[in-house]
């Protein structure tokens, strides 16, 4: 069946419908993992995002539940040069289609990925529908032009949980509260493996929820969107910047800093794979990340206390911040990976390995 994603900006990307038929639209960015499919659609921080691979064939080796980053996938749509039509990996469960099929996802293959790369490149990430039904392309522009932008959406209410879940141990020597504003399942079971037990608490938990937990200390999760969508969670980001020993990632890092009175900035068309080099600014070494914002910290605001531990060597942009007198550590990109390279995964060990040896304020 032919199918076409129409833009924004008036262009017209053409392909074969997989998946499900359904028309959607979302805001399209590229993606430039080589693997890693299954855990980019199911990452809740591309919660209405149509993802471009630019990786020349996808869906080759598969699905495995076991790779699963939520329990569906939050991606609307995806396009692809080149669909494997038959999984080539003996642990397969099953193929891309199929799995597009289930899970309500609207797949586009044999398009022109590069050019449609270049042009989202050029002119950032834009709104977009993908269609089986619409004959008129203008119409499917008018269609594009009509999505809400993603700025006015609170895209985290969508993707939290309901209610609070204890990982591991509860007897451990170690409590983490972890805030689910669509945090990665590679999180929580990295900060069980190291911590021994791991709280996760929606979004919207007040302060006096966490401290019930009596935590030793808090991670900020990734999520979805505009950080400045959800000015609701600053209060409580703050108290736990200030109380406890806490680790920020990637829209966690973004609240914590503006929680500090900094700013954000939407980045052109932002950063989404899982090879983008960030230097330490200490030591110099370079890190190659996963990552997947469309927004980020704006230097030139941090306020005085803050310093800047690493940098984007694509683009320059603030990807880690400490502060002078807080316990806080903060990062864009996502040291649990998945996909991607575990270069900086450190990072886990280095935060549960200074909450052993200094405790937490207010902590029993």
């Amino acid at each position: 069946m032919h199918a076409l994603l129409a833009l924004e900006d008036g262009r017209i990307f053409r392909g074969r419908s997989f998946g499900d038929p359904e028309e959607r639209g979302g805001e399209v960015v590229f993606c430039t993992a080589m693997t890693g499919y299954q855990e980019v659609l199911t990452d809740p921080s591309y919660h209405g995002q149509i993802v471009v691979f630019t990786a020349a064939q996808i869906g080759n080796y598969g699905i495995r539940d076991l790779h699963d980053e939520s329990h569906r996938p939050w991606a609307v749509g995806l396009l692809v040069r080149d669909l494997a039509e038959v999984p080539s990996h003996p642990r397969s469960q099953a193929g891309l289609r199929d799995y597009a099929r289930r899970h309500g996802l609207f797949g586009i293959t044999d398009v022109d990925t590069r050019d449609l790369t270049l042009h989202l490149r050029d002119r950032g990430a834009l709104r977009g529908i993908c269609t089986t039904r619409i004959e008129d392309p203008d119409e499917a522009v008018q269609r594009a032009r009509a999505l809400p932008p993603i700025s006015e959406r609170n895209l985290v209410a969508d993707v939290t949980r309901d209610g609070a879940e204890t990982r591991g141990d509860p007897d451990a020597p170690i409590r983490i509260v972890l805030l689910d504003y669509g945090a990665k399942e590679s999180i929580a079971r990295r900060l069980v493996a190291l911590a021994g037990s791991v709280t996760i608490l929606p979004a919207d938990a007040t302060p006096a929820r966490i401290d019930e937990v009596r935590p030793h200390g808090v991670v900020l999760s990734n999520g979805p969107g505009d950080p400045a969508a959800v000015p609701e969670l600053i209060p409580a980001v703050r108290h736990c910047i200030e109380r406890y020993p806490t680790l920020a990632i990637c829209l966690g890092h973004q609240l914590a800093g503006l929680a500090l009175g900094a700013r954000t900035r939407k980045l052109a068309f932002g950063h989404h794979g899982a090879n983008h080099p960030v230097e330490e600014v200490a030591t110099g070494r370079v890190y190659v990340t996963a990552q997947n914002h469309n927004y980020a910290i704006d230097e030139a605001t941090l306020p005085p206390g803050t310093a800047l531990t690493h940098r984007n060597l694509n683009d320059g942009t603030v990807e880690g911040f400490r502060h002078a007198d807080l316990r806080l550590r903060s990062v864009q990109f996502h040291p649990e990976a998945s996909p991607g390279p575990h270069e900086a995964a450190a990072l886990f060990e280095e935060f549960v390995s200074e909450i052993a040896a200094g405790g937490a304020i207010g902590a029993a």
